[in-house]
């Protein structure tokens, strides 16, 4: 609305300016004499010619300098990177899942189960042992339990930073015996702690699973993990984590993927923003994975990490090509090139067939049967096609390679010939 005020502004005085100039006597065949019109102070209007400039250009340099800078980017630093020092906890904690339809676990099998049930009861104040002592003369024996509705699960959860107690989160429960399923099942409570032995959670709740399992007498179908499922919000924090403070020190960003080059555009991101808005470069590259950045005086943490949180930086990806020898996936990275190199490929493929013949005695001879094996070999070797591949981009060199028409395992071969050879300008990860 400023901008559009001062351009109407600026009309004005131009047109002014303009009825100023052209101005002139009244011709003589005027009847009417018109009053006489005060003149023109022209250094006055070229003063305020010049303010209505210089605000136009200060509001224009607002716009440049307050438009979205991920405008030409391609990935926001906090996509890439993370803070040190803020990062989730795992808790784990061990506990009995109730309700079940018949598919816990079985009693006999898992005498863990069966302890955690007695304890449980005991604590509860229900007696589940003899009151007649036992027959050796030694202390009562528990009573023998026979239940298929109880499996023992191992729960896990991960302890956000910044979290106050009464706050809740997410948990995972798996089973640890032979049930079959958890579906309908009841988390009762559970205790949650850290490697440090302290209790930081307490987990209840019924449990979400997503598969299902049904048998019959013949067959048994199974559709995802029904032993496995999440309660959400299931857990309740009782204790905080001390969590280092933002506001003293430096904040030391760590990426994800770590690069020299993209490393230093995350700091000239950074500096280049806190200079236009603090006057002050911020941001210095350590190594490769971290950047220390120093909080402006004048502004909190959070504030300033969300504010650089949104940069964008263009990352530098290494030249490398993954192969998964299990499932035949290759990937092959953008800069990934490879030197002129001529390749041909032929498939050799022997086939063993074992024909076993029965030789059958005369009825009334004294002969016996003999079983004589007959093996049969073949082999067959397909024409390899010779290609010259010289890929300067991931295009060219995907074009190359189907243009032999191989299937994934022999891609794969070939880059590894490829390799050995020397014209693989990348890292080859072989998983």
């Amino acid at each position: 609305m400023r901008l559009i005020s001062c351009l109407a502004g600026l009309c004005l005085i131009v047109g002014a300016a303009s009825a100023a100039d052209v101005d002139g006597p009244v011709p003589p065949k005027a009847a009417v004499t018109a009053p006489a019109r005060p003149a023109l102070k022209k250094p006055i209007e070229a003063e305020r010619l010049q303010q209505a400039l210089a605000e136009i250009a200060e509001l224009h340099r607002r716009i440049e300098t307050e438009a979205p800078r991920h405008i030409g980017g391609t990935v926001r630093i906090k996509d890439i990177s993370s803070l040190q020092g803020v990062r989730d906890n795992q808790l784990i904690g061990y506990g009995l899942v109730v309700g079940l339809q018949n598919t816990g676990d079985t009693l006999r099998n898992n005498p863990f189960t069966e302890q955690a049930i007695q304890s449980m009861l005991d604590r509860m104040g229900i007696n589940v042992r003899n009151d007649l002592p036992s027959t050796t003369g030694g202390s009562s024996q528990p009573i023998s339990l026979r239940t298929r509705n109880v499996a023992a699960v191992i729960v896990t959860a991960d302890l956000p930073p910044f979290v106050s107690n009464g706050s809740r989160m997410d948990v995972g429960v798996s089973s640890l015996g032979d049930a079959t399923s958890l579906m309908g099942g009841t988390l009762i409570l559970t205790s949650l702690s850290g490697v440090d032995g302290q209790t930081y959670a307490v987990a209840q709740g019924a449990i979400s699973v997503s598969g299902f399992a049904a048998a019959g007498q013949a067959e048994v179908l199974t559709q995802g993990v029904p032993t496995a499922g999440r309660i959400p919000n299931g857990a309740l924090i009782e204790r905080e984590i001390p969590n280092r403070s933002l506001e003293s020190g430096p904040l030391v960003l760590q990426l994800r993927n770590p690069d020299f080059s993209t490393a230093v555009r995350v700091a000239d991101a950074i500096n280049d923003f806190s200079y236009r808005f603090y006057r002050m470069r911020v941001a210095r590259e350590q190594d490769h994975r971290t950047i220390s950045v120093i909080r402006p005086p004048r502004v909190s943490a959070p504030r300033f990490m969300a504010e650089i949180g949104e940069l964008t930086v263009q990352p530098d990806t290494p030249a490398r090509v993954v192969v998964d020898e299990r499932t035949g996936t290759v990937v092959i990275g953008q800069d990934v090139q490879i030197s002129t190199v001529a390749v041909t490929h032929g498939s050799l493929t022997v086939r063993v067939t074992e024909t076993p013949q029965v030789s059958q005695p005369n009825p009334f001879g004294n002969g016996r049967t003999v079983v004589t094996p007959s093996t049969a070999v073949d082999a067959n070797q397909t024409g390899g096609q010779i290609a010259i591949l010289a890929g300067t981009n991931l295009r060219i060199l995907v074009r190359g390679l189907n243009q032999i028409g191989l299937k994934p395992s022999g891609i794969i071969a070939i880059l590894q010939a490829i390799k050995s050879a020397g014209a693989l300008q990348a890292d080859l990860v072989i998983q």
